[in-house]
């Protein structure tokens, strides 16, 4: 019965870890989503790392994507830029293996 006990603890820290480990990936995603839109809109690098946090942020709104694909494109639409839904979230597709990738070797 101990080892059962064992073995449901690790699943469970292991799950935790996953779940920690996915959040800081989707967080950086969306920072670097900031950045990247903020590039896009011409922003010079102090306004563009405000906008950054702004993006990560909106992720807080609700559960899932919808609610930074939702700010990211009221912005461009604000300043007139043309963007549609499937182009960013194709957008935040590559960031999100990128910030999986910054992630892993920071943590190596």
């Amino acid at each position: 019965m101990a080892s059962f006990d064992d073995r449901e603890k690790s699943f469970e820290a292991k799950y935790k870890r996953d779940q920690e480990t996915l959040f800081r990936i989707t967080s950086r995603r969306n920072r670097l989503l900031g950045l990247w839109a903020a590039e896009q809109f011409g922003m010079p690098d102090n306004q563009a790392l405000d906008y950054a946090k702004e993006v990560v942020l909106a992720d807080f709104e609700e559960p899932g994507d919808n609610d930074v694909v939702r700010k990211v494109l009221v912005d461009f639409a604000e300043r007139g830029l043309a963007m549609d839904e499937q182009k960013l979230r194709k957008e935040m597709i590559r960031l999100m293996d990128e910030a999986g990738r910054q992630i892993e070797s920071a943590n190596s």
